[in-house]
């Protein structure tokens, strides 16, 4: 067997397969490419279609526009399902991407020689935040013009940044001057050592406790009370008319509307004659 040559270029010659290793849904098989006569078939709605030969069930995932996919090849027959391929790949592709976890990112904070006291102290609440989240933090002290002659004064401020941030982080290495500044790296302690010295943390708001259970005494208990304060119904079914205090109090359901209106008549007062 003759071994294939390698290229003018010295790169291996092309294989197909190599772009194929690429994809891990390359392996998966589908349509066509299984190979077993037989298969176990299942709808695209999840129903068990029984065993079916292979080139018919491809048959009957073409009339769905479908793919016949390989779900479980070590079965025995290998089980089969009907559905879209692409839109399988994709569902895929997407619930890995949202599962990789955030790994930590790299935060940067720049000072100067000269730098303010409140300027300094804010920067270093800002690593200090940082840190306390997980996250590695760069400090870098940039020189400018003729400050390159007093870079001893640079070191001081990175040791005093240093000092302050020891309860947060580690440094990675010394600090280093690199051209016209001075770099350090510091990585997050453990959330156990974390001791912050101008970074306040947010209070944890506590659990509510769950509502108590209502009983059975409780519910008698409220029923009575409102019954209690329900105000007591009073009957109107029957009006009491009086029109003097000689006239006998006459019930509008015992007397007709005639009787009551001679009655209210022959009761009414009258006057002496202007």
């Amino acid at each position: 067997m003759a071994l294939s040559s390698p290229s003018p270029g010295g790169r291996p010659p092309f294989n197909r397969d190599n772009r194929r290793n690429n994809d891990p849904f390359a392996a998966i098989r589908r349509n066509m490419r299984i190979k077993s006569p037989q298969v176990r078939v299942i709808s695209p709605e999840g129903r068990q279609l029984g065993i079916l030969d292979t080139q018919k069930a491809i048959a009957l995932a073409m009339q769905f526009n479908l793919d016949l996919v390989e779900v479980a090849a070590t079965a025995t027959p290998p089980v089969c399902r009907i559905m879209d391929f692409g839109k399988y790949v994709y569902e895929e592709q997407k619930k890995h991407a949202h599962s990789k976890p955030a790994g930590a990112k790299l935060k940067e904070i720049e000072f100067t020689v000269r730098i303010e006291k409140g300027d300094f102290n804010t920067k270093v609440r800002h690593a200090e935040e940082f840190l306390d989240h997980g996250n590695k933090v760069k400090l870098r002290l940039k020189f400018r013009g003729r400050e390159m002659a007093h870079t001893e004064m640079g070191f001081d401020v990175m040791k005093r940044a240093l000092a302050d941030l020891e309860t947060m982080g580690t440094p990675d290495s010394p600090p280093k001057l690199n051209g016209k500044q001075i770099n350090v790296m510091l990585s997050p302690l453990p959330v156990n050592k974390r001791k912050p010295k101008f970074h306040v943390r947010e209070p944890q708001a506590p659990a509510s406790p769950p509502p108590p259970r209502a009983t059975s005494s409780s519910l008698a208990r409220s029923r009575s009370r409102t019954s209690r304060s329900r105000p007591q119904r009073v009957s109107t079914s029957r009006k009491m008319w009086t029109r003097s205090p000689s006239a006998r109090s006459i019930t509008s359901s015992s007397v007709p509307r005639s009787s009551l209106s001679a009655a209210a008549s022959d009761s009414t007062p009258t006057g002496p004659p202007r």
